[in-house]
């Protein structure tokens, strides 16, 4: 399984609209991708309101994970990324 940790990069941390900008990204992919931070279980990248509860603030390491590395790196680049600009 492809697994990569980044940092969150949008000001709101994984609220709204950057977690339904990213479960829409997953679900480009027939793969299930899973995001997590440590301690906490993994939630399933599909969904906004899963991801939302990791309750990810700006600055915040999360980890994606998934058998296909190019789902990894799609949606890791996307949490990296200030989706709130």
């Amino acid at each position: 399984m492809a697994s990569k940790t980044v940092i969150v990069g949008s000001s709101v941390g994984l609220h709204a609209r950057p977690a339904s900008l990213i479960a829409e990204a997953a679900q480009e992919f027939d793969d299930e991708i899973l995001l997590s931070i440590a301690g906490e279980d993994p939630v399933d990248a599909g969904s906004s309101l899963l991801i939302m509860t990791l309750g990810a603030e700006k600055g915040a390491a999360v980890t994606v994970e998934s058998d296909n590395e190019e789902a990894v790196e799609k949606i890791a680049a996307l949490i990296e990324a200030d989706l709130d600009a």
